[in-house]
C-alpha cells in the first residue's frame, strides 16, 4: 500500500535558489525551455526560460554529454552543470553545462521570434498566437505585474475584515440595466451574462458586512476602441456601516498604497524589465464632477458639450490638469449626475441632481466607478418608480432590503485598464490575457 504524504522537494532548482551564495561553485540541476541559442562553434550560449526568468548556460563541445547540434529553440530540458558568477549574464549567474536531457521537442519551428527583446509583430499577430507571444519575457512581465495587483487587492482587503465571495455570472436581470447585455437562452428561459456582481455584493453586505470579489463581467457594447473590452476582470468590493461615501475612496487609496509597496517588494524584476515608474499614491485629490469639467474648460479652452458625463477627452484633460497643478497621478471625480448613475446610487441630500458617487481616473482614464448605495427599501422603490423602471426580476434583491440593510457602498476596478496604465501601454488588449472584443472569440 502506498500513501500520498504531501509535496516532495525536487532536485531541480529555481533561480531564487540559484542566487543563494552557497550555491556558487556547486553542481546544480535546472529545468526549463530553451529560449535562445547563440552558437559560436566550439562554445554556445544556451538561454533557458524558467518560471522565474532567464538563465544563461554555456555548452562547450567535449565538456557536455549532449552536443549543441542536438539542441534547438523551444526544447524543454533538464540540465546539470556548475553554477558560476557572471556579471554580464541575466541575474549575474550562469551554468557551465555537463549534461542535458531533452524532455520534449517542438513539432514545428516557432512562429514568432520570442527571444527578441521587443518582438517584431503586430498586436493582431501577438493576440492570434497569444500563448506563444507571452513566452517573450517582456510580454510575460505585464501579467506578472497584473498578478501582483490582484494579490495586493486580496491581501489588503483580508487585512480589513473583508470576506471573499464568488457570485454567478448567469442571471435573470442585470444590476446595470440598459441595452448592452449579452442575452442567451437558459433551459428555455431568457437569461443574461452579468454586467457586474452589484446585486450580489449588496445582498452579501447584509450577511458579512464587508465583501469582495475578483471575476469576469460582460458588456455587450459595440465599441472598438483601445480602452474597451466586452469581457474584462473586475475587482469589486462592498462595505457596510459607512458614515460617508468618502470611506470608499479612503479604502481604495489604502489598496493602491498597499499595491505599490507590494509591487516594489516582490515584483521589482518585472518593474525594471518594463521600466515602470510606480504612481504617487500618498495623497489623491478629489474634485466634484462639475468643478472638474469647469477647470479643464477654462484652462484648456474646451467647451462643455455633455453636462451629464465625462467624454474620454475630458478625462484625459482632467488627468493632465491634476498632474500639472498637483503632480497627481490619480484623481477622484465625485458627485456624478444622478441621470448617469444606476438606480441604486444614493442621491446627494444637498442636491438630488447629483449622487454620492465617484470615478477614479489614472493618468486621465477611468479605472474605477463606485459610491454609496441606497440602503432603505422605501427609498429604493421610490427611485425605481421615478425612473419608470420595472421591479420584475429584481424581487430577491429588493426583498433583501425589506429585512434591513446597513448604510453601505462599494466600487468596481477594471483590472486590465489599471494594468494598462500602470505599465504604460495604450491599448487594453496588451494587458488582457485573452481579449474578447467585437471581433475576437479566439484563442
Amino acid at each position: 500500500m502506498e500513501f500520498v504524504s504531501g509535496v516532495k522537494e525536487k532536485e531541480d532548482l529555481t533561480i531564487s535558489q540559484l542566487l543563494e551564495e552557497s550555491r556558487i561553485g556547486t553542481e546544480v540541476k535546472v529545468r526549463g525551455a530553451i529560449h535562445s541559442i547563440r552558437d559560436m562553434g566550439d562554445i554556445a550560449f544556451v538561454v533557458l526560460r524558467t518560471r522565474e526568468g532567464l538563465l544563461q548556460t554555456i555548452c562547450e563541445e567535449g565538456k557536455c554529454q549532449k552536443s549543441i547540434k542536438e539542441l534547438k529553440d523551444a526544447d524543454t530540458v533538464e540540465v546539470c552543470g556548475t553554477l558560476l558568477r557572471e556579471d554580464r549574464a541575466p541575474n549575474q549567474i550562469e551554468l557551465r553545462l555537463m549534461d542535458v536531457q531533452i524532455l520534449s521537442e517542438p513539432a514545428e519551428p516557432m512562429p514568432l521570434n520570442i527571444s527578441k527583446w521587443k518582438m517584431n509583430a503586430s498586436l493582431e499577430a501577438k493576440l492570434n498566437m497569444r500563448p506563444i507571444a507571452l513566452r517573450n519575457v517582456k510580454e510575460r512581465a505585464k501579467f506578472r505585474i497584473q498578478e501582483g495587483i490582484v494579490r495586493a487587492f486580496r491581501d489588503f482587503l483580508y487585512t480589513k475584515g473583508f470576506t471573499e465571495i464568488h457570485t454567478p455570472k448567469l442571471g435573470a436581470k442585470s444590476a446595470e440595466g440598459g441595452a448592452n447585455l449579452f442575452r442567451l437562452e437558459y433551459f428555455h428561459r431568457p437569461a443574461i451574462l452579468q454586467q457586474s456582481p452589484q446585486f450580489y455584493k449588496q445582498m452579501m453586505v447584509g450577511v458579512f458586512d464587508r465583501v469582495f470579489e475578483t471575476g469576469p463581467v460582460f458588456r455587450a457594447e459595440k465599441h472598438n476602441t483601445k480602452r474597451h473590452l466586452n469581457e474584462y476582470t473586475s475587482l469589486d468590493f462592498e462595505m457596510g456601516y459607512i458614515d460617508d461615501f468618502s470611506e470608499i475612496m479612503d479604502m481604495e487609496t489604502g489598496f493602491l498604497q498597499y499595491m505599490v509597496q507590494l509591487l516594489q517588494k516582490d515584483y521589482s524584476h518585472e518593474l525594471e524589465l518594463l521600466q515602470v515608474k510606480l504612481p504617487k499614491v500618498d495623497r489623491i485629490p478629489r474634485v466634484p464632477f462639475m468643478e472638474a469639467k469647469e477647470l479643464v474648460s477654462q484652462k484648456y479652452n474646451r467647451q462643455i458639450r455633455n453636462p451629464f458625463d465625462l467624454e474620454p477627452e475630458e478625462e484625459h484633460l482632467i488627468g493632465q490638469y491634476f498632474k500639472e497643478e498637483y503632480d497627481a497621478d490619480f484623481v477622484f471625480v465625485t458627485h456624478y449626475p444622478s441621470k448617469k448613475r444606476p438606480f441604486y446610487a444614493m442621491d446627494d441630500p444637498a442636491d438630488i441632481r447629483y449622487t454620492l458617487s465617484f470615478d477614479l481616473l489614472f493618468h486621465g482614464m477611468e479605472i474605477t466607478t463606485g459610491g454609496q448605495r441606497i440602503h432603505d427599501y422605501h427609498a429604493l422603490m421610490e427611485k425605481i418608480a421615478a425612473r419608470g423602471m420595472e421591479a420584475e426580476g429584481m424581487d430577491q434583491y429588493l426583498d433583501t432590503f425589506k429585512h434591513g440593510m446597513p448604510p453601505h457602498g462599494g466600487l468596481g476596478i477594471g483590472l486590465e485598464r489599471l494594468t494598462m496604465k500602470l505599465v504604460g501601454e495604450d491599448n487594453v488588449r496588451e494587458t488582457t490575457l485573452f481579449p474578447r472584443d467585437m471581433g475576437r472569440l479566439e484563442p
